[in-house]
């Protein structure tokens, strides 16, 4: 499934996240990238936990490090939150989850172990799930989930950043971000 995902369209943007054009996963990611849309998913409980996957082995882009519940990309034209629907599906075996976006982190990194390279226009995307309801994680997606104090997290992020996905620290920023505060 890894594989055939890397012929799939994705929507390639300007700084400003306007469209632009498109092209493959696999042409977005080669050296030296293509800013594209992308999403990531934030899953909390009632708590205030972060669900976190571990991504499987065979990912193309930072494999066996921790990162949020889910992260993809919309193809073109669709919307963030109707794609990460279909990816919490397909990659946790849940959902639908009402998402709210809470805002937009834009980054670029290199994977060392695999040659490739991440340039998002990422939309974060926020959402309530319940460490009750089951999860079918799909194996070629995600090695292993935990639920994370949000607190101990961002501690660990800065301790140990080598074991998390670049886009991690930026992502569970955008909790905190100040029009997340007033009420945005």
């Amino acid at each position: 499934m890894t594989a055939s995902r890397e012929t799939h369209l994705v929507e390639l943007v300007d700084t400003a996240g306007r469209a632009t054009g498109a092209c493959t996963v696999s042409e977005a990611h080669q050296p030296p990238g293509r800013l594209h849309r992308a999403f990531s998913v934030i899953l909390t409980d009632a708590d205030g936990r972060i669900l976190l996957q571990r991504r499987a082995s065979v990912k193309t882009r930072f494999p066996l490090l921790w990162a949020n519940a889910c992260c993809g990309h919309p193809a073109p034209g669709q919307s963030p939150a109707e794609a990460a629907n279909l990816r919490i599906a397909e990659e946790l075996g849940a959902g639908p989850v009402a998402l709210t976006e809470i805002g937009v982190h834009t980054y670029y990194a290199e994977d060392s172990v695999t040659g490739r390279v991440e340039s998002e226009y990422d939309h974060v995307l926020l959402g309530r799930f319940s460490p009750d309801e089951p999860l079918r994680p799909d194996p070629a997606e995600v090695a292993e989930l935990r639920w994370v104090d949000r607190e101990e997290l961002r501690a660990d992020l800065i301790a140990n950043p080598g074991k998390y996905a670049p886009w991690l620290a930026g992502v569970v920023g955008r909790l905190d971000a100040p029009e997340r505060s007033l009420g945005r």
